[in-house]
């Protein structure tokens, strides 16, 4: 993708000049008659998406309008390396800081294709790195956002719970960090649930601790669900609910792309990053129904429906991670269906034991023009989660509020002093927009890079 993004503007590259509808008649009268006349015989009308190629006396095109908007909307940018004649393209004029970096992130992710399995004949139009923008900020982006894609779109039969681990691992590498995988019956003492959930698959169920900064700086923590696979376990799933199913370990993906950006960039921040990595299968040593799973808080667990996994090994890494204390929790899910239907599939459901963080991370989505959408953490709710012979029940007998009562149950292995936050995502385009095809998605990356770069970076 960053291929698209030249490193310098030659003479013979095309003048680029985004506009909205609004601004389009002011741009057209400062212009000669000849410009005014060939604009509006095109009909062009500046709205997104649109183009417009002005001749020049030589009848080669001497400039490009291009319909946005919003010159601050990456999105707006994405359809025109594929839309636009593939040559090389400036912006013109040159754009403010943040008008910049939404191009160049746009027209980065509008060159993005999932090509492991399919060969894709594409070529693009290039766009020069437009001098304001933050270069290192967006490459790590994009590369952030493309590996979430990456990993989301890759069949488990390519991507089972050691390969995801693996791609930790060589994260870890990349950037010097630190990286620990506990797989098979050693999660046994420390992951009990984690090891409960992934037994029955043909590959162990692992667990990735990636660790990376100085000590001294702020603890962030990163928890990821990395189901690779989910079945339904013994509570099968329907084929059609199975279909997408490659896509649950989203979470992980997702907090693994957010790792690279802020490695990347050298971030002052203590980070680490949990992932546990399981494939929710059918097999002789499947977890039951109203099995009883111990936990490493220590809580016992009855286990109302073996589809709702998600929740029983994202309870270990939790209780992991809060054991350290950290500034900042964060887990991210695919866990829910419920949200998805309270919510859409393009919209990540937020939850939050304080309100100040959550505010934080709802401005930084909004800033990011990546949105989150908070719900509550409703306690009385809570009381659907009682068992009779457990500490709690993974799921309610009435069904209702599922997102809710789910990010409850995980609130319960998590310290009310810990500032936590849980987003629950789709991790999943179901339907194909410019810079957005169908398949895996990083809904939330970009704004959990806006709230860390605001929180630390900006400080730093």
């Amino acid at each position: 993708m960053l291929e698209s993004l030249t490193e310098t503007a030659p003479k013979s590259t095309i003048p680029l000049t985004p506009l909205d509808a609004k601004a389009l008649p002011a741009w057209l009268r400062k212009q000669a008659a000849r410009t005014q006349s060939w604009v509006k015989s095109t009909q062009f009308a500046a709205l997104d998406g649109e183009t417009c190629l002005i001749p020049g006396a030589d009848g080669k095109v001497s400039r490009a309008l291009v319909g946005v908007s919003s010159l601050e909307d990456p999105w707006c940018y994405a359809a025109f390396p594929a839309k636009l004649p593939h040559t090389r393209y400036r912006l013109d004029p040159a754009p403010e800081a943040e008008q910049a970096n939404a191009a160049a992130l746009g027209w980065a992710l509008g060159t993005y294709r999932f090509s492991r399995y399919k060969k894709i004949d594409a070529s693009f139009a290039s766009l020069s790195w437009p001098e304001t923008a933050d270069r290192a900020r967006i490459s790590a982006l994009v590369e952030g956002i493309g590996l979430c894609r990456d990993l989301i779109n890759t069949p488990a039969e390519d991507l089972g719970p050691s390969e995801l681990s693996a791609e930790g691992q060589r994260l870890a590498k990349q950037h010097r960090a630190k990286a620990k995988v506990t797989s098979g019956d050693k999660l046994l003492e420390g992951f009990p649930s984690v090891h409960a959930v992934g037994r029955a698959a043909h590959q162990p169920p692992h667990l990735l601790d990636l660790v990376w900064g100085r000590e001294d700086h702020p603890k962030v923590t990163l928890v990821g669900k990395g189901v690779i696979f989910d079945s339904g376990g013994l509570d099968l799933k329907p084929a059609a609910n199975m279909k997408l199913m490659k896509k649950d370990m989203g979470g992980a993906a997702l907090v693994l792309g957010v790792a690279h950006v802020v490695m990347s960039l050298g971030w002052p921040i203590r980070l680490r990053v949990l992932v546990p990595a399981v494939e929710n299968s059918i097999g002789p040593n499947a977890m039951r129904p109203l099995d009883v799973l111990r936990t490493r808080k220590g809580l016992t667990v009855e286990v109302g429906n073996t589809d709702a996994e998600g929740r029983l090994i994202l309870s270990d890494a939790l209780a992991a991670a809060d054991e350290e204390q950290p500034e900042l929790l964060i887990d991210v899910a695919t866990l829910t269906g419920a949200a998805r239907t309270a919510l859409g599939t393009a919209l990540p459901a937020l939850f939050s034991n304080h309100d100040e963080t959550a505010a934080e991370i709802l401005a930084a989505g909004l800033a990011a023009r990546d949105p989150l959408w908070r719900l509550p953490l409703h306690q009385p709710y809570a009381k659907q989660l009682e068992s009779t012979v457990a500490d709690l029940c993974n799921v309610t007998n009435d069904g209702y509020g599922g997102a809710i009562t789910a990010a409850l149950f995980l609130e319960r292995f998590v310290s009310p002093k810990t500032r936590w936050a849980h987003i629950d995502t789709m991790g999943w385009n179901l339907d194909s927009r410019p810079g957005r095809p169908a398949g895996g998605e990083a809904f939330a990356l970009r704004a959990l890079v806006e709230l860390l770069r605001r929180r630390y970076a900006t400080a730093a």
